[in-house]
Formats: C-alpha cells, structure tokens, sequence
C-alpha cells in the first residue's frame, strides 16, 4: 500500500521493535529484508499495552483510512483496539486482520508461521523431486501471499467505502490465500 502511495505508518514494539529488522544480511546495521518489506513506511514504537500507548493508536484510528493487524485473533480485544472499538470512534474505517487461520474457526487460535501453513496448505506436497519429501518453497509464500490478499482487498473495501460511506472489516487467512494460488 505504500508502494501505491498510502501514508502507512508501522507500529512496532518499543522494546527492540520489529524483530527483522535484525535478520541479516544487513545494510548499515539494518536488515536488507527489514528494509525492503518497509520501504516507503514510516514506523512509531508504541506500548499498546499501556493507556498512554493505546490513547495515541486510538489518536491515529480516529483520522486513518486503514488499519491492518496481524496479531493472533484475541489479542487486539485484549488491547481494546479491535475492530469493534475502533468502528466506535471512526465508522469509515477499513480494519484489516491478517493471521495464520483466520479470525475464526477450529485453528484460529492456533500460532501460525510460513512454514505451517505451506505444510497445512498442501503447497510442500506439491514441490521438490517427484516421490520425495515435501519441500518447503523458497521464498516466504504464506506470508507474501496473504499480505497480497489483504492488500487487493483493502482496496477494493475503500472503492465500496467511497459509494456506501461504510467501513469494513476484513479477515485474511495465510492458510486460505495459499490454498487459493493451488487452483489444481
């Protein structure tokens, strides 16, 4: 969304921030992968756990377009910044969620990271040497597609916004978008 000229701002953890941003190689002390997945975003450390933090989110939600969180679904209830909350204080609101299994279900609970979800989705059955072993793909499939997903559905949740005045919430699964990419 930035790429497309959106004004994002990343919220991140003020004990250390994004753990990324230390994953090599690094440029100047800054991980390559940080800054290409970040490009064009500014980012602000708040404690969301503290009234002080949460006040300054709520600030920000009151004027923002979008919100897109990819916690574990319960967390942001937990922190009073779910989608419920803040459709209180700015009904035009696109609220975003992206997780491992969605917000709801019989694994929404359950942790998810890239590797779980191509296991889960089939996709490691389906590459490497045939009668092998499943195979992990190389890149971060899950994470890359879902976040892809959650972008092109943004968008397409602030062209109904500009007609109906109406925010929405979304919920992308990392699981159900590579499901989607396996059409056969």
């Amino acid at each position: 969304l930035a790429d497309l000229g959106a004004d994002v701002v990343k919220i991140e953890n003020p004990q250390g921030g994004d753990f990324s941003r230390a994953t090599p190689p690094s440029v100047r002390g800054v991980s390559a992968g940080f800054l290409a997945l970040n490009r064009n975003k500014r980012s602000l450390a708040l404690d969301l756990k503290a009234p002080a933090g949460r006040e300054v989110f709520l600030r920000l939600a009151r004027r923002a377009d979008v919100v897109l969180e990819n916690f574990r679904p319960g967390v942001t209830s937990r922190l009073g910044i779910d989608a419920a909350t803040l459709h209180e204080v700015n009904p035009r609101l696109v609220y975003a969620s992206v997780s491992g299994f969605g917000q709801s279900g019989p694994f929404s609970k359950r942790p998810a990271y890239d590797l779980i979800v191509q296991a889960m989705s089939g996709l490691m059955a389906a590459t490497g040497p045939v009668g092998g072993t499943p195979t992990r793909v190389g890149e971060s499939l899950g994470d890359i597609t879902a976040g892809v997903f959650a972008g092109w559905a943004i968008c397409a949740a602030l062209f109904d916004r500009e007609r109906t005045g109406r925010g929405r919430n979304l919920d992308v699964s990392m699981f159900d978008s590579l499901l989607a990419l396996q059409v056969t």
